[in-house]
């Protein structure tokens, strides 16, 4: 789908010059819309806000100078160049104190005016760019990660999907890195340097999330001071990606069935069909099947979702990705917190590969934060973590005879053996490995393997 180009309003008394102006824009690929007065302008921009006004000054009913006074006040983001035949110093000063973005005098040189307009464009797309910002950086992520057979089924999944504009459901348990899916996706896809826009459908009120999702005309309702673009619109080119979809009003199912159907939609209190290019992603913790099958969720709209499917796996059904997970929150809130925390104790990561974690990733992230920020020196210790049994393991007594663990070296060399197997069985007898789980180089492994004369085959036992 080839969206038409930006809309420029012409806004002048005078018939030769609107249509001159127009055979101009058209040639730049802009769409063109036309008003004789002031007044007329001020409606045009109510229904339909352009990308950029070329205004003249010297009109009837409410002059140039008036628009501009009327944008300023009502807070309306346009680029506007005025065009007039009347121009002196003192007026073009008042033109751009009034908020003008250029000042042409007529008879004007093409070439200027070309230029001025494409910069006038350039403003007004970073204008929208602005706007999207924060979304975009709220939704950042970093590569995705785990080696374990459950996760890398996604992964591939995500990447054989990414290149398509098929729509793709994400499935999955709060906190197991949905969004981090949906991002990662985007990144992957030919849309990459488009908006990435994130709406969560359970964070506003019916009512304010079909105005984020459609945008809404001036006066839709008590507050719509003026025109707004939605997330549908604003997004063109890029990716939107609908969180919590399972909790999507029905109303509002009905809208957005359209959208994945027609691309079209209309503005709240609009009725003006208006074209965008999207692809959507959407996610849901919910089971959506059963939600369809009980008439929650309609059935249309979750087969026009459901074209590719991933299902992510809970972090308790991939423990060995566990590690990984944690040195990489180390390192990030490491950085960010600016504090000297380099590693994590063998002791600690064994506590994190004994939870749970009914909050998947976020939790774990979360839990490493708080580790960060409260840890006294350079190593993260189960002291430091805010989870049930934080606390270093009793040795056994059953492992070595009660005469080898009655002096204290004794019981220290008893637990370092007891640490080290552990890691050891934990990544299948994989040296290299089982250092990096414990924090330290594989050299200092072997030389404590030797040490306490730990063999292979006990390793793998």
């Amino acid at each position: 789908m080839n969206p038409a180009g930006p809309l420029v309003l012409v806004v002048d008394d005078d018939g030769t010059a609107r249509r001159m102006l127009d055979v101009r824009m058209r040639a730049l690929g802009c769409q063109v819309a036309m008003a004789e007065t002031g007044r007329e302008a001020l409606a045009a921009i109510e229904r339909d806000l352009p990308a950029v006004i070329l205004l003249d000054l010297q009109m009837p009913e409410m002059d140039g100078m008036e628009v501009l006074r009327t944008l300023n006040r009502e807070d309306v983001e346009v680029p506007v160049i005025v065009i007039t035949a009347h121009g002196t110093i003192e007026t073009a000063v008042q033109a751009m104190k009034e908020g003008a973005a250029d000042f042409i005098l007529k008879p004007f040189d093409p070439q200027y005016l070309e230029i001025a307009v494409r910069r006038a464009l350039e403003r007004r797309q970073l204008l929208d760019s602005n706007r999207l910002f924060r979304d975009t950086l709220a939704a950042r992520s970093s590569d995705i990660l785990g080696e374990s057979p459950l996760i890398q089924a996604a992964v591939l999944t995500a990447k054989k999907a990414s290149g398509a504009n098929s729509t793709v459901l994400l499935l999955g348990e709060s906190g197991t890195g949905k969004e981090v899916f949906a991002h990662t996706i985007h990144q992957w896809s030919p849309r990459r340097d488009k908006p990435f826009v994130v709406v969560n459908c359970v964070a506003l009120s019916e009512h304010l999330l079909e105005s984020e999702l459609f945008g809404h005309e001036k006066g839709a309702f008590t507050g719509a001071h003026q025109a707004k673009k939605g997330k549908f619109e604003a997004a063109n080119g890029g990716t939107v990606f609908l969180d919590e979809i399972g909790d999507m009003p029905p109303s509002l199912q009905t809208k957005l069935l359209r959208v994945l159907q027609d691309h079209e939609f209309e503005r709240v209190g609009g009725s003006r069909p208006i074209s965008t290019d999207i692809r959507v992603l959407a996610a849901t913790n919910r089971d959506i099947d059963e939600a369809v099958k009980a008439g929650r969720f309609r059935a249309d709209l979750f087969f026009r979702l459901n074209v590719i499917r991933i299902m992510l796996p809970p972090l308790r059904d991939r423990k060995e990705d566990i590690p990984a997970l944690a040195q990489h929150f180390r390192a990030r809130y490491a950085a960010e917190t600016k504090r000297p925390v380099r590693r994590i104790s063998a002791e600690a990561m064994d506590c994190l590969c004994r939870q749970e974690w009914p909050g998947n990733v976020r939790e774990l992230a979360n839990t490493i934060e708080r580790a960060v920020v409260l840890c006294s020196g350079e190593t993260i210790t189960p002291a430091d973590l805010a989870v049930p049994g934080a606390h270093p393991p009793a040795p056994s007594q059953d492992a070595v005879p009660a005469a080898e663990a009655d002096g204290f070296h004794d019981q220290v060399n008893h637990y370092r053996r007891q640490v080290l197997l552990s890691a050891l069985r934990r990544t299948d007898g994989n040296q290299t490995q089982a250092a990096k789980l414990l924090g330290i180089r594989r050299t200092s492994l072997l030389r404590l393997l030797r040490k306490l004369d730990i063999r292979e085959d006990q390793a793998i036992q």
